[in-house]
């Protein structure tokens, strides 16, 4: 439905943080989440009127409610229901805390939620507790099996850090176990709370990649990479040129689909206040949804349109040949460059003939690019 999808004009995934509210405190929180709720949220009204915008990018919009955790919002599935009505594709982030009862599940089935997505960091009680710092692989587990029964399509979240890396096998299975469709790994970016933990390797994140792209090919679940698009420069090296998203890797233009998705490009972020972002694990907002449609923003602030131009890359990323389909994790660049433009420190992969820094230092900051 979305290959023909021309990611200046609408994005594939629009999240919205409904709240920041949550019963956990995980290490690798992006949104230094905390049990209140923030005074200053979008309301029902605001959340309504957002979800009116989301569906004039076209139809069948992805929309994702992310929070924190969204059920700590009372409107939830009156948002849910609203979404539906005007034709985006609804989907819901939960924590995995006490609140995820199997009656919340079977509700957000009831209400026609298109997919429900859970963190899981690792295959056992004691190692996804221990990394997340709370108990939530129980709730988490019970969830995803009341899913199932409800027929409510399942997604696994999973954090790749030094921490977690070595129990992605078993961590493979549970997903193939719990019968999801799709399992989304998410490569750290060091934001929120996440700063404190370690990083993998590039060679690590290649390899990973690499291993990623032999379990989509055995396994019935969809593979996703989140912050680390360059799983697509993987796979056409190894002869996924189609599956992966174009052969041309300069340009990437077999159509409109044939770049990843990356923040800006592809993806856009509202907070529970209504600033948007270009990704949530790139906090620097290019307007606010109270002042400007989301629609209007996305397409046509300077920052999301900078973010959507390849050729304005930097360092090895803007020699990449694979630039196009890949572009490497802006959030990523940012948050270790201060530079959105920057090469992706995670990326291992060097252009032929590139005889610049393999990564980007402080001092290529771009503080040009703003709203």
């Amino acid at each position: 439905m979305f290959d023909d999808v021309d990611t200046d004009r609408r994005p594939l995934v629009l999240v919205w943080e409904v709240t920041q509210a949550c019963e956990l405190a995980c290490r690798h929180c992006r949104a230094d989440a905390n049990p209140a709720r923030h005074p200053d949220e979008l309301s029902t009204a605001e959340g309504k009127r957002l979800l009116r915008e989301a569906a004039a990018f076209g139809d069948g919009q992805l929309v994702v409610l992310s929070g924190g955790d969204p059920l700590a919002r009372d409107d939830l599935l009156e948002l849910i229901a609203y979404g539906d009505d005007l034709g985006n594709r609804m989907t819901v982030t939960p924590s995995g805390t006490r609140s995820l009862t199997p009656d919340r599940v079977r509700e957000l089935a009831d209400a026609d939620v298109r997919r429900l997505a859970l963190s899981l960091d690792g295959a056992t009680e004691g190692s996804h507790d221990a990394f997340r710092g709370e108990a939530s692989f129980a709730d988490t587990i019970a969830a995803a099996e009341v899913a199932a029964d409800a027929g409510l399509p399942l997604q696994i979240n999973t954090t790749v850090c030094a921490d977690t890396v070595s129990g992605l096998p078993a961590i493979r299975d549970r997903v193939r176990e719990l019968g999801a469709v799709l399992w989304s790994v998410f490569f750290l970016v060091p934001v929120g709370r996440g700063r404190v933990l370690d990083p993998i390797t590039p060679d690590q994140a290649e390899s990973v990649m690499a291993w990623l792209h032999r379990v989509a090919d055995e396994e019935r679940f969809g593979v996703k990479t989140t912050e680390a698009p360059f799983y697509r420069r993987v796979g056409i090296q190894r002869g996924g040129g189609n599956k992966t998203g174009g052969r041309d890797g300069a340009s990437g233009r077999q159509g409109p689909r044939s770049g990843g998705i990356t923040a800006g490009r592809g993806f856009a972020f509202v907070s529970h206040t209504g600033e948007v972002y270009p990704s949530g694990f790139l906090p620097k907002s290019a307007g606010n949804v109270r002042d400007r449609s989301v629609v209007d923003i996305y397409r046509n602030t300077p920052l999301f349109e900078r973010l959507r131009e390849p050729d304005r890359l930097k360092g090895k990323c803007g020699a990449c040949e694979f630039r196009g389909v890949c572009g490497g994790s802006r959030s990523r660049a940012y948050a270790t460059a201060g530079d959105s433009l920057a090469s992706d420190p995670l990326c291992p992969y060097v252009p032929d003939g590139y005889e610049g820094p393999h990564s980007d230092g402080p001092d290529d900051r771009d503080e040009a690019i703003h709203s």
